[in-house]
Order: C-alpha cells, then sequence, then structure tokens
C-alpha cells in the first residue's frame, strides 16, 4: 500500500491536485498557512484514497509523492 505524502511548506495551493483526484478526497487546508503564505493541500480520507497518482503526476511543483 503506498502512502501520499505532501510537502506542506513547497505548496503553493493551485488546485491542480484537488481537480485530477477523481475520489475528491484532496482539498485545500485552510486551517494552516504554510511559509510561502499559501494554503497547502491535504487529504481528507486516506482510507478512499485509489492510489491512481493523479494528484502526484498534476502538481507542477512536485510536492506529492507516492511511497510504499
Amino acid at each position: 500500500m503506498l502512502k501520499v505524502k505532501i510537502n506542506e511548506s513547497r505548496c503553493k495551493g493551485c488546485e491542480m491536485c484537488v481537480i485530477s483526484c477523481p475520489k475528491k478526497i484532496v482539498e485545500l487546508n485552510k486551517a494552516k498557512i504554510n511559509s510561502m503564505g499559501y494554503h497547502p493541500v491535504h487529504i481528507t480520507d486516506m482510507d478512499k484514497c485509489t492510489e491512481c497518482a493523479f494528484c502526484a503526476i498534476m502538481c507542477p511543483d512536485v510536492v506529492i509523492t507516492l511511497e510504499g
């Protein structure tokens, strides 16, 4: 089983991963602001993740990785 890892400190909140997630479990974390002044994304329900990697593929800054 792979785990989605998000480098929140580098996320610019572009929402490309949010748009690409077929399960709609990626969203901006409105409760956090990173050091660059952006709301980073987070996974709302990891149990629903199908490990499709669309979020990682779409991220222009490569802040999302899948690790196993």
